[in-house]
């Protein structure tokens, strides 16, 4: 296998051709690894395997940016025995987070529960109960006390208005970009 390396859309690609007594055509693979290998018959003309590649430039493109983006994606696993396991943990760690960062807000609420939600990090009830997902141990501080910010502030305003997010802004200002790291979690 010899590696080469082309450029497609003004982006240089590195790629593998890797010739094979079982394939009948050209066959062009990315990986989650971000590496392209293109499969080629033994008896292929390999100049032909540069110009296949320009054809395909935007499905391959498409697919190494989609590896990349998903290597910088954070998977945090779990299950029922998971929470069970770190439901009293979390809920001791946002209970000292949520007087800790209340000082500045100074808003009344009623309990705190730790849940197993699937896609959520957090939510604020009519009732005032703040909930939060077990999960929350496992992320970074500034991400965990930004989720905490963020259901304590829909404590006065309970929609996603300008208000909401000047308040959320008191403690990050830089709230935006927490939103984009947070999103790269699941």
């Amino acid at each position: 296998m010899k590696r080469r390396k082309t450029i497609l859309h003004d982006r240089e690609v590195e790629y593998v051709v890797k010739k094979s007594s079982r394939a009948r055509r050209l066959r062009v693979a990315v990986y989650c690894d971000a590496s392209v290998i293109v499969t080629v018959p033994v008896d292929f003309g390999e100049h032909k395997v540069e110009r296949y590649l320009k054809e395909k430039a935007s499905w391959v493109l498409d697919k190494l940016d989609y590896f990349l983006r998903l290597s910088k994606t954070v998977r945090i696993g779990g299950g029922l025995r998971e929470y069970k396991k770190n439901r009293a943990q979390a809920l001791e760690f946002v209970t000292a987070k949520v007087a800790k960062i209340n000082e500045l807000y100074k808003f009344s609420f009623g309990k705190i529960s730790i849940k197993n939600h699937k896609t959520r990090w957090g939510s604020c009830s009519k009732k005032r109960n703040l909930n939060f997902n077990y999960k929350i141990i496992f992320l970074p501080d500034e991400l965990a006390e930004y989720v905490i910010v963020h259901e304590l502030c829909h404590l006065q305003e309970f929609n996603h208005s300008q208000k909401f997010w000047n308040l959320v802004s008191r403690n990050f200002s830089d709230y935006k970009l927490l939103i984009e790291k947070l999103s790269a979690v699941r």
